[in-house]
């Protein structure tokens, strides 16, 4: 069978009601919020099935909520015998896939998300910023304007003819009028409270690192691509990673195209929304991109996964791994929003900007 990665979205990713169907139909999924809110001190549940947008604005609240979400997800596609050849995470998602990997708790995760948060809007109200989406442009063409101008900085590679920049208000405005000088089809200013993944929220990661160094890491079960290197990183660098991730780029056309070089061509989005599928279908066409977010789309996953042909089907092609299913003598441990208040996902925000160019809502 061919290869396959679980994906988990960014910020930004969140729906009314998210989760519900599938915690109350799948019991090891309402244990993630269990757990989930018993770590972050929030309750997940209230607000992820009963709450409403307001409840899911701020950052230090959507985090926690957005993660726990797709943790619960994953425990609903594993019930069904599925499991990942490889986890990948868009910003706060790679905690998701971290502990997905079974590289760390979903204590843990949820504890570390909800500081992240809060971290986050900290240094983005200490020092202001904004974020755009430059469309139609060559990644170089973006990255040589970011180094003319002072202050602003390459943030997220969606996916090709798609990049966010991140910086000081004002020099994002003039890389936005430079990029259409130079050809943009389009350059647009995102609806969020801060200049993520930039210098200027240096801040979070400071206060952020404490938390992450307490974490014992653990050699993950399914390799962990990062979306700050691009590359399969080992227990070890996971904690710097999470770290570095606050204030770097994140590489999500890079990371995806290295899993696809790798044999990927199954891509299963993890948790709310379908932002990543869409994103995954503008990199390379040819790969099958899902999104599970509910007990149907987990049914229809399952069956669309045992429905592909094996590698016996064709054996000049190099044999996958087969999906490893969990037994009870296994080892292994066991309405969208938006908001100029909230740092919603890059890759999200541009899908609302900007929907013929990534395919999502």
């Amino acid at each position: 069978m061919t290869k396959i990665a679980f994906c988990f979205p960014g910020q930004g990713s969140i729906e009314a009601g998210m989760g519900r169907d599938i915690a109350e139909a799948v019991p090891s999924a309402m244990d993630v919020y269990t757990r989930g809110s018993a770590a972050s001190g929030l309750d997940l549940e209230h607000l992820c099935f009963h709450g409403n947008a307001d409840d899911l604005v701020d950052t230090a609240v959507q985090q926690p909520a957005l993660v726990a979400t797709s943790l619960a997800v994953l425990a609903a596609v594993r019930a069904r015998g599925i499991e990942p050849d490889y986890v990948v995470g868009h910003s706060v998602g790679e905690f998701a896939a971290i502990a997905a990997a079974g590289s760390m708790t979903i204590e843990e995760a949820l504890t570390l998300v909800r500081e992240r948060g809060i971290a986050m809007a900290e240094a983005a109200a200490m020092h202001p910023g904004s974020m755009a989406a430059i469309l139609g442009l060559e990644d170089e063409v973006v990255e040589t304007l970011c180094r003319k101008i002072l202050g602003v900085w390459p943030a997220n590679y969606n996916c090709p003819g798609q990049i966010v920049v991140s910086g000081e208000n004002d020099a994002v405005d003039e890389c936005c009028e430079r990029a259409q000088e130079e050809g943009a089809r389009r350059a647009v200013k995102l609806k969020v409270s801060g200049a993520f993944h930039s210098p200027l929220v240096a801040r979070a990661a400071d206060r952020l690192r404490p938390a992450i160094e307490r974490v014992n890491f653990k050699e993950p079960l399914s390799p962990f691509m990062s979306t700050v290197t691009a590359r399969v990183e080992s227990a070890q660098r996971m904690g710097p990673l999470l770290v570095d991730q606050l204030t770097a780029p994140v590489r999500f056309t890079q990371a995806a195209t290295e899993l696809m070089k790798d044999g990927v061509r199954t891509f299963v989005e993890v948790g709310p929304g379908n932002v990543l599928s869409g994103l995954l279908k503008r990199i390379d066409r040819s790969v099958k991109a899902v999104s599970v977010s509910s007990s149907a789309t987990a049914r229809a996953a399952t069956r669309r996964r045992r429905s592909q042909p094996s590698s016996a089907d064709a054996p000049c092609r190099r044999t996958s791994r087969v999906p490893r299913t969990r037994s009870a003598s296994s080892k292994r441990p066991a309405s969208r929003t938006s908001s100029s208040t909230t740092p919603a996902s890059h890759a999200t925000a541009c899908s609302r900007a900007c929907p013929t160019t990534t395919g999502a809502r």
